[in-house]
């Protein structure tokens, strides 16, 4: 049996994650969007490593005090699009589009002097275990030379993100839910064809008691 390669194993992992999860919501499609919307928020932040912990702060706060809810599972999930893979470049074009939006085109550093930070925090990453104090050493180190870029470059990224998303969601969530109630309404119809052959009689008794 051929191993899975890595890609893959990163894709399947993406896919049960995210999608999975909406498929299996026994919730209203606003409500599962909402937790996507969220989700995606926070993800286009430069706070990977403490994000699930931002979306349960953001789920208290909006559900005690705007009484607004949202999937906090889903929201959780949504927050992995940025992860240990991505955050490199996504970090990078926070970094850029803060430079572009304070005017600042100039002094805006060359990718090769991020991805030197980058791999000098993981270097030593020997396991699991060890990546979250990568990620710590790696934040402290980006906040310190490029903090004021990412965070105000983050913001139309995580505003479009979630807009996207949220959007993107509910469309799929409906025609999912369509699709569904279509599919229910077809066997719904079958069943009752196959009972009238197979039961006439008593099929006859009920369309005669439904019309009194």
């Amino acid at each position: 049996m051929k191993k899975k390669g890595w890609w893959e194993q990163f894709v399947r992992l993406l896919n049960m994650r995210l999608i999975v999860p909406l498929k299996r919501s026994p919730h209203p499609p606003e409500y599962t969007a909402r937790g996507v919307l969220v989700g995606m928020m926070w993800a286009m932040t430069p706070l990977v490593g403490i994000q699930m912990t931002t979306v349960l702060l953001t789920w208290l706060a909006a559900k005690k005090f705007f009484k607004w809810h949202f999937s906090l599972p889903i929201a959780i999930a949504y927050t992995w699009v940025t992860n240990v893979f991505t955050m490199g470049p996504v970090y990078y074009v926070f970094y850029v589009t803060g430079k572009l939006m304070m005017g600042d085109w100039e002094s805006i550093s060359a990718f090769a002097s991020f991805s030197k930070i980058m791999h000098a925090s993981f270097a030593g990453v020997g396991s699991f275990w060890e990546i979250p104090k990568a990620l710590a050493v790696f934040g402290k180190v980006l906040l310190q030379e490029w903090g004021v870029a990412m965070s105000l470059g983050c913001i139309p990224w995580s505003i479009l993100s979630g807009w996207i998303s949220y959007r993107l969601t509910m469309a799929w969530l409906l025609k999912r839910q369509a699709k569904k109630s279509k599919s229910e309404e077809k066997r719904k119809y079958w069943r009752e064809r196959l009972h009238r052959v197979v039961h006439p009689i008593a099929a006859h008794q009920e369309r005669k008691n439904g019309k009194k």
